[in-house]
């Protein structure tokens, strides 16, 4: 049987609830996360749990996706796209990734994932991937085409477009966080260094109607 969750693209405001207290849990207590202390501390049955998620790493994977959809690319027009609505968009979806990587709820997710990875404790490395990486991989990759698509960008392969793009936003963001580096992000910082990502990737795949680079 199908969990109900998963036939939804987005879930309720009560399952959001939820998910945001299994996030809650494993910034406070790591991998110490059951289902018995979600349904605790959401105020819901663990039949409840089980009917939506299906089980533990159904119920982790459903929490990665609600963290991973909090990144977007921005609205467009992909019949319309100019310069400078492609920058536009790039610009919100490099912002919006470094401010949800560098949450603590990000660092708690990836802190567990990869104490988990290859441990065979729980799947969650590889949930963390799917659901995460890839996943927003595959929701930025039309944007790029469509920037493609319409003379903006020129690349043979989107999947290393937006690696390289992954690559200019995060550079070592995430590794320092990671280990423990109080690196601080502020709104400005954020929004200086999406600009700045976004001009050496125009600067690499922009074609001759790329928008001029923005001071910072």
């Amino acid at each position: 049987m199908v969990p109900e969750a998963a036939a939804r693209h987005t879930p309720t405001e009560r399952q959001q609830a939820v998910l945001d207290a299994v996030l809650d849990l494993l910034v406070e207590g790591g991998d110490q996360l059951t289902m018995t202390a979600v349904a605790r501390r959401a105020s819901c049955s663990k039949e409840t749990l089980y009917k939506w998620f299906g089980d533990r790493d159904g119920l982790l994977a459903a929490a990665v996706r609600w963290q991973a959809s909090k990144v977007r690319t921005g609205n467009y027009d992909r019949q319309k796209l100019d310069a400078d609505a492609l920058r536009d968009s790039l610009e919100a979806f490099a912002a919006n990734w470094l401010k949800v990587i560098s949450s603590r709820t990000s660092m708690a997710l990836n802190r567990v994932a990869v104490s988990h990875a290859g441990s065979g404790k729980s799947n969650l490395g590889s949930i963390v991937l799917a659901n995460g990486r890839f996943a927003i991989g595959e929701r930025l990759k039309p944007l790029l085409e469509a920037g493609r698509a319409a003379g903006l960008l020129a690349f043979d392969d989107a999947e290393e477009a937006f690696r390289t793009f992954y690559g200019l936003v995060g550079r070592d963001v995430q590794i320092r966080l990671l280990l423990g580096d109080p690196l601080k992000l502020s709104t400005a910082t954020i929004e200086r260094d999406a600009s700045y990502a976004v001009d050496r990737f125009f600067t690499l795949f922009g074609t001759a109607g790329r928008p001029k680079i923005r001071s910072l």
